[in-house]
């Protein structure tokens, strides 16, 4: 398994995930990060299950499990926008509530970022991450990432609005 670290691994997407999937997609407290409006059914998943092993070069993104040394799924990071003429694609990251502060986002971007970098030797990877969200403006920061931007109220959530802090990192 090349993408491992002593405490974390990224996998593929198995059709046993459909549970993980369900529980990670239907948590009401990140869907205005997302865009989301409503919950996922478990067959919408299935149905995303299948066309996940699709080509990253045909479907534009690629979604990995993020796993602990126990082989419980802890989260998922995801490329998406993925543009191979300009070699460049959007992160994000997810971390089930309770697996947060164990290193394993941290992990996880690193273990991505050289798979970026070296297997689909990309030029540059960019996130948007909420101002109030400094645990993850802090580990892309860590990550090398640089803010190149806010954009003002951009994203509605139940409280008001929020703005989002734009980063890159150009490799």
């Amino acid at each position: 398994m090349f993408l491992k670290t002593d405490h974390t691994f990224l996998r593929a997407l198995e059709p046993g995930d459909i549970d993980f999937l369900y529980a990670l997609e239907n948590d009401v407290t990140v869907w205005h990060i997302g865009n989301t409006l409503m919950p996922y059914s478990k067959f919408v998943l299935e149905q995303y299950l299948e066309n996940a092993a699709l080509d990253l070069y045909t479907i534009k993104q690629l979604r990995l499990v993020i796993c602990n040394q126990n082989h419980e799924a802890v989260g998922a990071i995801d490329l998406f926008d993925f543009d191979p003429l300009h070699r460049r694609a959007g992160i994000g990251v997810m971390i089930l509530a309770e697996h947060r502060s164990n290193g394993h986002a941290s992990d996880a971007l690193k273990l991505l970022l050289q798979y970026c970098q070296q297997t689909l030797q990309l030029h540059q990877v960019y996130c948007s991450v909420t101002t109030n969200n400094l645990a993850s403006i802090n580990l892309f920061t860590k990550a090398a990432f640089e803010q190149v931007g806010i954009r003002k109220q951009w994203l509605r959530t139940p409280d008001g609005w929020d703005d989002v802090v734009e980063m890159q990192r150009v490799f």
